[in-house]
């Protein structure tokens, strides 16, 4: 496994070996043992997700607050999304910033976000799925989320705006500067 840092802190790019011929291919895609060494902090991964969404959803930007807040370790099984993680702990050196990744079910890409930063994604083809684990339960009561279309954020999400189908709860999300939101520096994995 290659583990790349981007310019958010530890939020990483996961790129699995891909072992492959005519019959197809196999990959190893967790290794908790190796990630944990890279990051220098364990995960618990406790519930696995999915879901299947057509070109032009949007899902996100997501999140929940303590105790409940969550790391995601995201991955494309078909198709292709646009991912997203955006840092969202005030006082943070690249508060509002945001690192993205393509993900496909062809190039096996994976996204880790950790505790304090929000997610979303955009799939760019019919028929994507979409999976990730998570090390907290979904807590509704602690689920969050900020405008996908904010502008202090200011998102390049590729597709024009009117080929974007959002749900209402996305489209009513808050502003970041109005969103309840993390501290940088404190311990989310304590």
């Amino acid at each position: 496994m290659k583990f790349t840092r981007t310019a958010l802190e530890d939020v990483v790019i996961i790129e699995p070996k891909v072992h492959g011929d005519e019959r197809g291919y196999f990959a190893e895609t967790f290794r908790k043992d190796k990630l944990e060494e890279f990051l220098g902090f364990s995960l618990n991964f406790c519930q696995d997700n999915e879901s299947k969404s057509k070109r032009g959803v949007l899902r996100g930007l997501h999140y929940q607050l303590p105790p409940f807040a969550q790391t995601k370790l995201v991955r494309v099984i078909k198709g292709r999304a646009l991912d997203v993680a955006v840092d969202i702990r005030k006082g943070s050196p690249t508060f509002g910033k945001y690192a993205v990744v393509e993900l496909s079910g062809e190039n096996k890409k994976q996204l880790l976000i950790p505790r304090g930063f929000a997610h979303g994604f955009l799939v760019l083809e019919d028929e994507t799925i979409f999976a990730y684990k998570v090390d907290n339960y979904y807590a509704p009561d602690f689920d969050r989320g900020i405008r996908f279309d904010d502008m202090d954020i200011n998102i390049d999400w590729i597709l024009p705006l009117i080929e974007i189908l959002v749900s209402d709860k996305d489209k009513n999300a808050p502003m970041l500067s109005e969103a309840e939101i993390f501290e940088y520096g404190a311990d989310y994995y304590a």
